[in-house]
């Protein structure tokens, strides 16, 4: 799920040969990317409107950009993708922001945002994401941007609004009930017999977890066969439901019916194996984008998507560790079905604060991120002494040539436990072959929560404190 990161595979080798490969390949000492030779080609950032010229020349005529993040609670992350968003949506012409976040909470920011729904203002459109970790998407950065989106979008017409959609498969049981309301408003005898299929669920108490622990051990518990048949018959009566209540909503309702029969299977697969459940949901959520691409298409909208997710999500799975376990990702099923149509931006930061929990369900602290470790991307662009800095990683020789050898790359999801790093938050990568650039914030901060747990203000002092040494 969101806690931990372990990833990895360069792209073209696998199994042993990938794990020599990239193990073969590390300098013991921290200066293995010479930080003159980055200092040449790094664009600095200043603030200013020439930050991300670098990055729109690169988009050219992509309709995939996909911006990802070195942790689900930096704040520079969230800032610099959403203000990377609005040029991309105003010069570009993008129509759709995609998250990694569930569909039913993000599809009510979607309506708020297109000026549509009951919500009053952004604050309350956000309400719906109530499940850990709320901070991901309820904090001040998406907030603003949300806000940004209604404004701009309240003087365009209907086809020219950008959406905000959620591309995530974990709200089974909201999923379920956004279903059976909208059957309520169309076509009651397709409601019931969607509540007698949908309470296969209901002995669970909508617990997933406990579903897809019973299920996995015992098929006559799985209700695959129902999920399955309430997609199929949606589907097949598409046509009429379209010509009752129109596109939008029907569209709405079957992305939902579609995330409950993925999801069924997710959780039943969380009990075999990482690989297996983390193929399906990423598998799920590049599914989801396609379904995006038919809709805007369908609409007469221009099928342009900026996709927001974690770097293990959107940088190419296999130039990670990943890959050479079989695993998969949003990034790699993108970039092979769309080509160079899909532009892949990485994020990353050397030290500073983040928005985590300490365990699953936690409430969010702000905690202190060690600087980077030896042999890791982070600390060689740390030691360019640039602070902040954008670069491009496909169309440089010097960049590909200082930086082909796989390197350690760190990934904080909701869990952060320094006391475990290596372990937990870092993998193998060739960073030129997962991302086509890449930003670098030296010292981050921790992205603010709309709602500031108790201890969110304390951040433990430096490993040093007090002595400084």
């Amino acid at each position: 799920m969101y806690e931990r990161h372990f990833f990895g595979a360069r792209a073209g080798l696998s199994g042993p040969s990938l794990r020599t490969a990239l193990s073969g390949s590390f300098i013991a000492t921290s200066d293995g990317m010479p930080a003159v030779d980055l200092r040449s080609i790094a664009h600095s950032l200043d603030g200013t409107e020439r930050d991300h010229r670098p990055l729109l020349d690169l988009v050219g005529d992509s309709r995939f950009v996909l911006l990802g993040e070195g942790s689900h609670g930096t704040h520079d992350f969230y800032h610099e993708r959403a203000e990377i968003t609005k040029r991309l949506i105003i010069e570009k012409g993008f129509s759709a922001v995609a998250v990694e976040a569930d569909w039913p909470d993000a599809y009510r920011v979607n309506r708020f945002a297109r000026c549509e729904g009951d919500d009053r203002d952004a604050n309350e459109a956000l309400s719906g994401f109530e499940r850990f970790p709320t901070w991901m998407w309820r904090n001040k950065v998406v907030l603003g941007f949300v806000e940004w989106l209604r404004n701009a979008n309240s003087s365009r017409t209907e086809n020219a609004r950008t959406g905000f959609f959620g591309l995530d498969l974990y709200s089974l049981f909201n999923s379920m009930r956004t279903v059976i309301g909208y059957l309520d408003s169309v076509d009651s005898e397709a409601a019931r017999r969607a509540r007698y299929r949908y309470s296969c669920f209901e002995q669970f108490g909508e617990d997933s977890q406990a579903y897809g622990y019973v299920a996995s051990f015992d098929l006559s518990q799985s209700c695959e066969d129902e999920a399955v048949n309430q997609l199929i018959e949606m589907q097949r009566r598409a046509m009429e439901y379209v010509e009752r209540t129109g596109g939008e909503n029907f569209f709405d309702a079957e992305q939902n019916a579609r995330l409950v029969k993925n999801a069924e299977v997710y959780y039943r697969s969380m009990f075999r194996g990482r690989q297996s459940s983390w193929n399906l949901r990423d598998t799920h959520m590049a599914e989801t984008v396609d379904a995006l691409v038919g809709y805007l298409n369908r609409h007469n909208r221009p099928a342009k998507i900026v996709i927001w997710a974690h770097n293990s999500h959107l940088g190419d799975a296999r130039a990670t560790e990943m890959g050479a376990r079989g695993e998969l990702n949003v990034g790699q099923l993108i970039r092979q079905k769309y080509g160079s149509d899909a532009l892949l931006v990485g994020f990353t930061t050397y030290a500073g604060t983040v928005t985590a929990a300490t365990d699953w369900d936690d409430p969010g602290e702000q905690k202190r991120v060690r600087p980077a470790l030896a042999n890791s991307y982070e600390l060689g662009f740390h030691e360019t002494g640039i602070p902040r800095f954008f670069l491009n990683l496909g169309n440089s020789a010097a960049a590909t040539s200082l930086m082909s050898k796989p390197r350690l790359e760190r990934a904080i999801g909701v869990i952060y436990r320094p006391d475990t790093e290596r372990v937990s938050h870092y993998f193998l990568a060739d960073m030129p072959q997962q991302f086509d650039a890449v930003f670098h914030f030296d010292e981050t901060r921790a992205v603010e929560p709309l709602e500031k747990p108790e201890r969110w203000h304390d951040v433990e002092p430096p490993e040093t404190y007090p002595s400084g040494i």
